[in-house]
């Protein structure tokens, strides 16, 4: 079977030799829209335990070098030569103050094996002064790439769901990282609440005018402890969960619509199952993109 997109191993591999593995660190960072800083209560659908793997321990118990170290010896049992990249996954990660989040940038990458670093981020917690020092450890042999969460290229929605930052905002976030020669990733959640499919397949024409190096989509959860599962058990919010069937027509038509040359790192999350109310679709990641896969070869 022939390959229908740019997935991330061809990212991978075109900058670093050999494999690598990503690290997830957790440094105890918070969000602008939970701390005050532009407001408070969070995303309606975020709960943080949902995505961070066990491997990550909270920063206040570990240090980042540990975390790192933890993890190595995960995977280095099976890859001895594995090599690591150093993800900043949590929260907001470029919400602190500038020399604290360099120094923590640092102590990741000076740990052995530790190749690079991804750091997850908000689109309007990035500033010129921190893409400038990340441009000069970019520069030096260790990689950088900078993932920033824009949910919808719609303000409506992203009004809607409490994120706090508008499509604006990634607009300039992109072209200032950019032009820091920084590796640019952006991350999209289908099926949010108010959004029809043809709002959907604009946002995917809204990244081609991006163009970013790689792209996350996944479908919406209904996750335990957040906003939007209280509002959804309580009837005061409509929303249109996706049927797998139904989402795998949808991701191959964003596959069809993408410019190819942006790579598509994933199509779906699977959230823990004792905090997934809904959808329930009882696939694995990988089990669902060989769906996919199959539905584009038949085509």
């Amino acid at each position: 079977m022939g390959k229908f997109y740019r997935d991330y191993a061809d990212f991978l591999k075109e900058r670093f030799e050999g494999k690598v593995q990503k690290l997830t660190v957790d440094v105890g960072h918070t969000c602008p829209n939970r701390d005050g800083t532009k407001g408070r209560g969070g995303c309606i659908y975020c709960n943080n335990a949902s995505f961070s793997p066990a491997l990550a321990s909270p920063g206040s118990r570990m240090s980042v070098a540990a975390q790192l170290q933890a993890g190595k010896e995960f995977f280095a049992r099976k890859y001895p030569t594995m090599r690591y990249l150093a993800y900043f996954q949590s929260y907001t990660n470029t919400h602190d103050d500038p020399s604290r989040l360099i120094a923590r940038y640092r102590e990741a990458l000076a740990v052995d094996d530790v190749v690079g670093l991804i750091i997850g981020t908000r689109p309007d917690c990035i500033s010129p002064a921190l893409l400038a020092q990340l441009s000069e450890i970019n520069s030096s042999g260790k990689r950088v790439i900078i993932e920033y969460g824009a949910e919808s290229s719609h303000d409506t929605t992203l009004q809607a769901i409490n994120r706090c930052h508008t499509w604006a905002d990634t607009v300039n976030a992109v072209n200032l990282t950019r032009e820091a020669g920084i590796d640019v990733g952006l991350h999209f959640i289908m099926g949010l609440p108010g959004e029809s499919r043809a709002m959907m397949l604009a946002t995917v024409d809204a990244i081609n005018r991006l163009r970013p190096d790689t792209v996350k989509f996944h479908q919406l959860q209904v996750i335990d402890h957040t906003p939007l599962a209280r509002m959804w058990r309580e009837g005061n919010i409509e929303l249109h969960l996706f049927e797998v069937d139904e989402y795998l027509e949808l991701c191959k038509d964003i596959v069809g619509r993408l410019d190819p040359s942006i790579t598509i790192e994933r199509f779906t999350s699977s959230a823990p199952s004792d905090l997934l109310l809904a959808p329930r679709w009882g696939l694995k990641n990988y089990q669902f993109t060989n769906l996919l896969n199959n539905l584009l070869a038949a085509e």
